[in-house]
């Protein structure tokens, strides 16, 4: 991602598991809010599931990726990183829309500022079986097995786990030991390496933007279904905001 005036991040809008309303919302910050010239970082689970195969990609996304692709061929370059929700992305999202894809952990330029982004699955999490889910899904041998279901099946068991584990990780008291706990990574790894200008982390859908004194931050967006939560980030600042249509 080259740099540019303005970057804005979004994350955690789980489409497909959430209220039409936030599909629709999330199509006009896509129409309104990223003009040519700026940046667009989607830091993981914009899809509750996405999951490529050779020949098919995810139907009730389809609206959404043709989305993507006219904002990309508006001049606007686009990066997405992969959540725990939608990580197994491919060619359709890099070759046929052109955005800039990545499964992991990586290092861009965000308004000229040098910044790591990482989703933060796996990294924090307050319970042992969130952490082993995580880790269940990188594995190279659980992706091969999910590959043979036929992409209906598939699609059906995505989306009937995402609802039980979304049920199931509502404990305030949890996310507010993973938000704590995400500020303290990013603040140590912003101690280890003064070349980095900022931290940028989802996943806890809870927006925050902690900044030290020489103007370095770490930033979460927020979930952009919690009310079109998103940040903006230049040269000389970062902020939290909310999109209203």
């Amino acid at each position: 991602m080259t740099a540019s005036a303005r970057c804005f991040i979004v994350a955690d809008a789980h489409l497909g598991q959430v209220p039409p309303a936030v599909e629709v919302a999330f199509h006009a910050f896509l129409d309104q809010v990223p003009q040519p010239g700026d940046q667009l970082l989607i830091n993981g689970d914009l899809f509750d599931f996405w999951f490529e195969y050779a020949t098919t990609i995810p139907r009730r996304h389809a609206a959404t990726a043709m989305k993507l692709g006219h904002v990309v061929r508006r001049g606007i370059p686009v990066t997405f990183l992969g959540g725990n929700h939608d990580r197994w992305g491919g060619d359709f999202l890099r070759r046929d829309l052109g955005i800039h894809y990545h499964t992991g952990e990586v290092e861009l330029d965000l308004a000229g500022r040098r910044a790591l982004v990482v989703h933060g699955d796996g990294l924090t999490e307050q319970h042992w079986g969130g952490a082993l889910t995580h880790w269940l899904l990188r594995q190279p041998l659980t992706v091969a097995i999910f590959r043979t279901f036929h992409p209906t099946v598939g699609d059906w068991i995505a989306h009937k786990l995402s609802g039980t584990l979304a049920d199931s990780t509502k404990d305030k008291a949890v996310l507010d030991r993973a938000e704590a706990a995400q500020a303290v990574y990013a603040r140590d790894l912003l101690g280890r390496r003064p070349d980095l200008s900022l931290v940028v982390m989802a996943h806890t859908h809870r927006a925050r933007v902690d900044r030290l004194p020489d103007g370095r931050a770490y930033v979460n967006p927020g979930a952009f279904l919690d009310g079109g939560r998103y940040a903006v980030v230049t040269p000389d600042a970062v902020e939290l905001k909310t999109f209203s249509a």
